[in-house]
């Protein structure tokens, strides 16, 4: 079974505009690139990646198929605006074979929306299409949302990026729990275990902490549903790619689900 990086992203400076990306990281101003990454996963053992989308416009997709012609990028996480299901049904008509997947950035936003009918029809032909729902759940109230969809529609594969915002250098563990045992309670939500900007923008990093958190997460959800994610380039803002990476598969023991068949699967890789 490879070793599946769950979770990256490419990108040149200066063409598109990173409204998710505060001011004061300029180590994120330049191009990010498979020439750049592949020799690290080289080094860290890593076999092949899930690539994802990190602006929300059309053109975010155009770039997407270019990059998806990476020989280790196995699939893409593509853009696809949910709070507009007519343009949305539109874009999927474009997506060819290398979209395993859609995303859209919600940040902070209250998200009532997800279930209006219109907005549960095109996650419902997300189902139809085996296409998985990314969706980076900060608060409580965000997983209340992303668990009636869960609830309503048990076909369709959601996947949690970033442990669900970790307490990680704040706050106790009680509310991230909660929120991992609700989120975990429907056999459709996966878990991707990596860390956020949300969380690397103010924690400095810390392996005594990090890792009983993983384990949380991993023994909450189960090995057949966390897949083990970079979050590279954002995760430079702490770690280097190979020492991220190492600490994480050190912190899920090795497991072969978490590293490979999950994302494998659930992508359908």
């Amino acid at each position: 079974m490879p070793i599946v990086d769950a979770h990256h992203h490419f990108w040149r400076a200066g063409a598109q505009h990173q409204s998710w990306r505060p001011a004061d990281t300029p180590e994120l101003e330049r191009d990010f690139e498979s020439a750049e990454l592949a020799p690290l996963m080289a080094e860290a053992g890593v076999d092949t990646t899930v690539l994802v989308e990190h602006v929300d416009e059309q053109a975010e997709n155009v770039r997407l198929r270019e990059y998806a012609t990476s020989p280790f990028v196995a699939g893409v996480v593509a853009w696809l605006p949910l709070n507009d299901p007519p343009t949305a049904l539109a874009e999927l008509g474009r997506f060819d074979a290398s979209f395993r997947g859609v995303r859209f950035l919600i940040g902070r936003n209250p998200l009532a929306w997800l279930t209006n009918s219109d907005t549960l029809d095109v996650l419902r032909e997300l189902a139809a299409r085996s296409l998985t729902w990314d969706v980076v759940v900060l608060s409580d109230e965000q997983a209340a949302q992303v668990c009636a969809v869960a609830e309503r529609l048990p076909s369709l594969r959601i996947v949690v990026c970033h442990l669900a915002r970790p307490p990680l250098g704040s706050g106790t563990w009680d509310g991230w729990t909660a929120r991992l045992d609700r989120l975990a309670s429907y056999p459709n939500v996966a878990l991707k275990v990596s860390v956020g900007l949300d969380v690397l923008t103010s924690w400095e990093w810390s392996g005594d902490e990090l890792a009983p958190c993983v384990e949380h997460a991993v023994s909450t959800f189960g090995t057949e549903r966390c897949m083990l994610a970079s979050n590279w380039p954002v995760i430079l803002l702490r770690r280097g790619y190979v020492e991220s990476w190492t600490e994480l598969a050190s912190a899920v023991s090795h497991d072969p689900n978490v590293l490979g068949a999950t994302a494998t699967h659930w992508y359908r890789l």
